[in-house]
């Protein structure tokens, strides 16, 4: 087995070979496996770009060996037993299936003798209000697209990133649907991108909301809000950024199972995927910025106050100090038995306050 993952940063040769179709009479799925079909989201045969008759999913793949079309059949987070029971009538790699079912995958792309395997992070911006310190603005999930010669296989994992409209709008694209099972691999990773540029811009609107904030003329601690951003920033970031090794390998790799026609596609992808990811980079460093920015405010905002609380504590200890000297109670001070003494001490503090008042307010401190 040769693969391509994101995680290693290296690039395999993935195989020439063409998967050999299966016999007529394909194995049917294990009754423990059907059971129930809940998990089964669609399931049609195309020949010539065309949608059939509806057909059950386990008659599916025969079918489309027959007439020398493909399957497209979409799960929704299938367990083990029933992801086991398509695998037999597929003839999917058992550690490809054991990552579908386990999730929580990077995005990759691992070619096996007949079959690619790729996994891919959806994203979705979670609408608020107003962003606070425990905000969720980025929710992911997760797309494994199973490709052979007669089939593509969708699993998806996660509440959104449905592929229902994306269905209905490649059936409208017959041309594109002749070009086999690679051409929904395409569109799925098409969509997913897509829904990665529309999350970016709508957390760029949250970036620039902090940076008013950051900078406006109130009294605001956004530190919390930022670090929050940031941390949800990551999920996008971590979605994006190892599709360019897989995307790469689909649009210059030459492979059987991506005609050559498709690889202009998929280099589209590639090049709308690298664009999220120096989008989503600049927000990040933006929001260090940011961060710089706020915690050097909080600085001069503290700076600012100990300079106010030094003002009035020299305001009170000048006359503090006079009345400490007079306190003293020594029998020979100055002016001690004069009748004036205290008010004259009363103008001294009062003076000296003025003096000092005048000061402060004239250096900014006050």
């Amino acid at each position: 087995m040769t693969s391509t993952d994101s995680s290693s940063g290296t690039r395999s040769r993935l195989p020439q070979v063409r998967r050999t179709p299966p016999p007529a009479g394909a194995p049917s799925l294990p009754p423990a496996a059907r059971s129930g079909t809940d998990f089964v989201v669609d399931c049609a045969v195309y020949v010539d770009g065309r949608r059939l008759a509806p057909v059950p999913h386990d008659e599916a793949l025969r079918l489309a060996v027959e007439q020398d079309g493909f399957v497209w059949l979409g799960l929704h987070e299938p367990t083990e037993a029933e992801l086991a029971g398509i695998a037999a009538v597929y003839g999917l790699h058992p550690l490809a299936v054991e990552d579908a079912v386990e999730a929580h995958q990077r995005p990759k792309l691992d070619s096996y003798d007949d079959s690619l395997f790729m996994v891919l992070k959806t994203a979705r911006y979670v609408e608020h209000g107003a962003l606070t310190a425990t905000s969720e603005v980025v929710n992911t999930g997760e797309v494994m697209v199973f490709l052979g010669s007669h089939y593509v296989i969708t699993v998806r994992h996660g509440d959104h990133g449905g592929l229902k409209d994306l269905r209905n709008s490649l059936e409208g694209q017959t041309d594109l649907l002749r070009l086999g099972p690679a051409a929904v691999l395409y569109a799925v990773s098409d969509l997913v991108v897509d829904h990665f540029v529309e999350v970016a811009e709508a957390v760029e609107d949250d970036v620039e909301e902090l940076e008013t904030s950051v900078f406006s003329t109130d009294r605001t601690d956004d530190t919390p809000r930022i670090y929050q951003l940031k941390r949800e920033l990551m999920q996008l970031r971590r979605a994006v950024q190892p599709l360019e090794i897989p995307l790469s390998t689909l649009a210059e790799r030459p492979n059987d199972l991506v005609p050559d026609a498709m690889r202009s596609y998929f280099r589209d992808v590639q090049d709308h995927a690298l664009r999220v990811r120096d989008q989503v980079a600049g927000l990040d460093e933006l929001l260090s910025n940011i961060l710089q920015a706020a915690l050097a405010r909080i600085s001069v905002s503290q700076n600012d106050d100990m300079r106010r609380i030094s003002s009035y504590a020299g305001l009170i200890a000048a006359p503090t100090l006079i009345a400490g000297i007079y306190g003293m109670n020594f029998e020979h001070m100055p002016e001690l038995s004069w009748r004036f003494g205290y008010p004259l001490a009363l103008l001294l503090m009062a003076g000296l306050c003025y003096l000092l008042y005048r000061g402060f307010k004239r250096s900014g401190w006050l």
